[in-house]
């Protein structure tokens, strides 16, 4: 007669659930990560109504997430006209003025050797014929602007959805977490799930501010430099280099690159933008980033870079975003449950 192993069961059967969850949170990547960013975006316009909620009379939660919520549409208002239209004016600027200078960049150096401009003279002329048929690409696709234009609006509709889904989150959200506890009955094991309930709010909320506060920190310094040094399409790159600041390293390793191609191509000071960028990198990476972050996310930078390429070929931008919170979240936990393992007591 043939027994089954219990334990062996057990685990098959522990292993076979993790695995479909796994698969079904595959499935549901799109839909998991609006709701992510818009717990996120909770995360980071909850100081202001915590703030607003101590300060207007009688302390109720709902005037304040309104109120909250006429500010940051009042300043997304100001900030698209302020700089966004700055921006779009010189991209296509640089997308007119790029040909020329492409031209004129294949075009041979008299104080190089012959050799070298010939180098020269492929690469820029790989580059350009590159440019032109991506632009020629477009040509055919005029017709279905108007499809297009409804693919775009039907993401668009994210920008609408996701302060929606984070006004709940803001609302009820210490409701959420009392219904995620009552799964547990009261004793050591619900005691620590409602610590490291508190372990993930912190670190949430700790690392988006941080990280807005770094992007905020290099579009205003970036901006100030360029304008100050006269680097054409200054407003644009520092914006890039704002958005490119929530990928991990590879972000802003990016946006150093494609600052100093554009500077290259406008022949403005190459030495001297190279030099501010390294200078300002040393300091916000080894000096400020380390300093905000406090010891929340402690991590490697070869696990960061493990996790940024892993959730990139996973799920595009959107994982290399996601891969050092889930990183952090994880190592949390493991030291959450590996405290309270080695002491009960003090799970």
């Amino acid at each position: 007669m043939f027994l089954i192993n219990r334990r062996a069961a057990s685990y098959t059967f522990t292993v076979a659930t993790v695995l479909l969850l796994l698969y079904l949170v595959y499935l549901l990547r799109t839909t998991l990560f609006i709701f992510i960013l818009a717990l996120l975006f909770a995360y980071l316009i909850s100081p202001l109504v915590n703030l607003l909620t101590r300060v207007l009379p009688g302390r109720t939660r709902a005037p304040a997430l309104a109120l909250a919520y006429l500010i940051f549409v009042g300043l997304s208002v100001f900030i698209a006209i302020k700089v966004g239209t700055t921006v779009v004016e010189q991209a296509s600027s640089l997308g007119k003025t790029l040909p020329d200078v492409l031209a004129n960049w294949q075009k041979p150096t008299p104080s190089v050797t012959p050799e070298v401009n010939s180098l020269k003279d492929e690469f820029v002329g790989r580059l350009r014929a590159e440019v032109a048929k991506r632009s020629s690409d477009l040509l055919p696709f005029v017709p279905q602007f108007s499809l297009k234009f409804l693919n775009v609006a039907s993401h668009l509709i994210y920008v609408v959805i996701v302060p929606i889904l984070a006004f709940f989150f803001l609302k009820d959200g210490n409701a959420m977490r009392e219904h995620i506890l009552e799964f547990v009955d009261h004793g050591p094991r619900r005691q620590l799930l409602n610590e490291i309930l508190a372990d993930i709010n912190l670190l949430l909320a700790h690392y988006m501010r941080v990280v807005f506060a770094l992007s905020l920190a290099v579009f205003t310094v970036y901006s100030i430099f360029f304008s100050i040094m006269g680097v054409p399409y200054g407003i644009l790159l520092a914006a890039a280099a704002a958005i490119l600041e929530y990928i991990p390293m590879l972000g802003p390793a990016t946006a150093g690159a494609i600052i100093l191609v554009v500077t290259a191509f406008a022949g403005s000071h190459l030495l001297v933008i190279l030099i501010f960028l390294l200078i300002y990198r040393v300091l916000q990476d080894y000096v400020i980033s380390p300093h905000l972050m406090g010891h929340g996310v402690e991590l490697h930078p070869l696990l960061i870079l493990f996790g940024v390429f892993a959730g990139a070929e996973i799920a595009g931008i959107a994982g290399a975003f996601l891969s050092v919170p889930v990183l952090a979240l994880g190592r949390v936990l493991y030291l959450r449950l590996r405290r309270a393992r080695l002491n009960p007591r003090v799970a």
